[in-house]
């Protein structure tokens, strides 16, 4: 008899001396140790015996440790002192199997302890934004505005600057009128100049205001969605709770900061100002009196943010992204997506218009989500929708859903799942990251609702091939097939950085793993410690990794990679150096 057959038999000869009432029901066994699995800490040694085990049976010491070691000894007694050879053999191997069981398990238990502390450690350290903080702020006269900076369907942006910030000797920007000529060139929206990024360091983002109504209570309720990535310090304190009511009975979560994800340091209400190009691009919104033919009301919501030099859109018009710049992209989008999904917030509009992207002190493109008009923000972070009738709302860009939301059909107990419709999108994304036209945009683009897997264009072959791994499986149909957001983070975090780590998986594999956690742990945080390395976006992105370990996603994560590693061709290209 192999050893792996009397393995084999003794784990069924043993599953069969649970069932039969011995040490209780098996099913009661398998929940205990499934929990005692991801225990971790001091306590980890043992479970209680009274948990699990019969009265007239505690004498078995409190884990299967012990449990392997009686099974151990009691064979070799048996050796001795007679008993079948075929008996002796499967009691033996029982024995030993349940010992391998208890050692993969104790394994488990210190990488689940391993990712713990070093996610403790990481999330004490916050990330801080490189504006400087502002007291004042909740009046559009505290502002000096300048030029229009972008256009959506709900609002206009300009660039402004606090009376307080830093100017250049002997100038004022105040708003002039320009001649014919200037307002044409105006209207083609640019990419910012560091010289007006200087002196204009924020940005006032003016919402339409329709059905509203002008007072601030009802602004607020009714465009509660724009503040999910609101600071502490946003809103003033007499309306705080009345941004908090939401719509639906809903209260709008608050996002915490993040480096992939915009930050609104103040908003206010106040009365619709005439601001440059207001009457040639904008003109149905005005109110009444700005516009007799306008539709808006006297008074809308102003959110104060960074400013930023262009949109993910604009710069993939004007820039080639290298292979690992490019992967690094879709890892801050994956990032940002899971940062907002752990705190119960889908976007639900994430097209490369509604990214922004400012550079690195290594000229790194550092992106980041905004635009959250569409965001499904719910206080039991589920991330599922009720959707009874065709009056609920699927999101934004139709062309961006993900095929659970597009086929979605309303009725009785009809729900759509969010959870990883936002992921599928940074699949779609990454294709114009990497030069690509985006396969379910235009006329001849593909329907998120109809299309097939094997519909989807190839990358282009510099792509690393995990980061191509990575895309494929963002946009397969099946969302219970597809990577959550973190899952997919950190196949590129493992692929960037942790290559060695995965060479040669075998039973030492995950503790190989766990000690390239902590080298990388220490590396990090070395290189915190000063400023040159502190705002980098890979010194960013590692600090996001370590801050989200969880061992369950890790391990997704490495057999995603070990998967793809087996299926691709003997020379694929892997993921590039700097």
């Amino acid at each position: 008899m192999s050893v792996k057959h009397a393995i084999s038999r003794g784990l069924e000869f043993g599953r069969s001396f649970f069932q039969i009432g011995l040490l209780k029901s098996g099913a009661r066994i398998a929940a205990k140790l499934r929990a005692d699995r991801f225990r971790v800490g001091p306590s980890v040694r043992a479970a209680q015996p009274q948990a699990f085990l019969p009265s007239r049976y505690r004498y078995y010491r409190t884990s299967l440790k012990g449990l392997a070691a009686q099974l151990q000894s009691a064979a070799f007694r048996r050796r001795f002192a007679g008993g079948s050879p075929r008996n002796r053999a499967v009691f033996l191997a029982f024995g030993l199997g349940v010992g391998l069981i208890e050692q993969q398990l104790e394994d488990d238990r210190r990488s689940a302890a391993t990712c713990q502390e070093i996610q403790a450690v990481f999330r004490k350290k916050r990330f801080q934004s490189s504006l400087r903080p502002f007291t004042s702020g909740y009046r559009l006269e505290d502002y000096i505005i300048g030029n229009q900076i972008g256009k959506g369907s709900n609002a206009a942006v300009y660039e402004a600057a606090a009376p307080s910030a830093r100017m250049e000797e002997g100038k004022r920007f105040l708003v002039e009128e320009r001649d014919e000529e200037e307002e044409a060139e105006k209207k083609t929206v640019r990419p910012l100049s560091c010289c007006s990024l200087k002196n204009f360091p924020l940005a006032v983002k003016m919402l339409w205001n329709f059905g509203a109504g002008s007072s601030s209570e009802a602004i607020l309720r009714s465009m509660s969605q724009e503040l999910v990535p609101a600071g502490p310090l946003a809103l003033k304190k007499e309306n705080e709770q009345i941004a908090l009511d939401g719509e639906f009975g809903v209260v709008p979560r608050r996002v915490s900061a993040h480096p992939n994800v915009i930050r609104v340091y103040r908003a206010f209400t106040a009365d619709v100002p005439l601001l440059p190009g207001a009457r040639e691009e904008y003109p149905d919104v005005l109110p009444a009196r700005l516009n007799p033919a306008g539709l808006g009301n006297n008074r809308t919501l102003f959110l104060v943010m960074k400013n930023y030099p262009c949109t993910l859109r604009q710069y993939l018009q004007a820039s080639r992204p290298g292979s690992r710049e490019g992967s690094l992209m879709v890892l801050q989008l994956l990032e940002g997506v899971d940062h907002l999904c752990r705190q119960g917030v889908a976007h639900r509009d994430l097209k490369s218009d509604n990214v922004l992207l400012e550079f690195d002190s290594d000229g790194c493109p550092r992106l980041v989500i905004t635009d959250f008009g569409c965001s499904l923000a719910q206080s039991d972070s589920s991330l599922q929708l009720p959707f009874n009738s065709n009056w609920v709302s699927r999101g934004g860009n139709a062309s961006l859903m993900a095929p659970e939301v597009a086929t979605a059909v309303p009725g009785p107990g009809a729900v759509i799942d969010y959870s990883k419709a936002d992921a599928w999108a940074v699949g779609a994304v990454s294709y114009e990251i990497f030069g690509q036209p985006n396969p379910f945009y235009g006329a001849m683009g593909l329907e998120s609702s109809k299309y097939q897997e094997r519909q989807l264009p190839p990358l282009p072959p510099r792509v690393p091939a995990d980061t191509q791994l990575v895309v494929r499986l963002l946009l397969r149909r099946n969302p219970s097939k597809r990577p959550s957001a973190r899952v997919a983070a950190n196949m590129l975090h493992l692929s960037l950085w942790g290559r060695r780590a995965l060479a040669n998986q075998d039973s030492a594999g995950m503790k190989r793993l766990a000690d390239w956690l902590l080298c990388q742990s220490a590396v990090v945080l070395l290189k915190g410690r000063g400023r040159a390395g502190g705002d980098r976006v890979e010194a960013e992105l590692q600090r996001s990794f370590l801050s989200s370990l969880e061992l369950e996603d890790l391990r997704t994560a490495v057999g995603f990679l070990l998967f793809g590693q087996q299926r691709r061709p003997p020379h694929a290209p892997s993921t590039q150096a700097c």
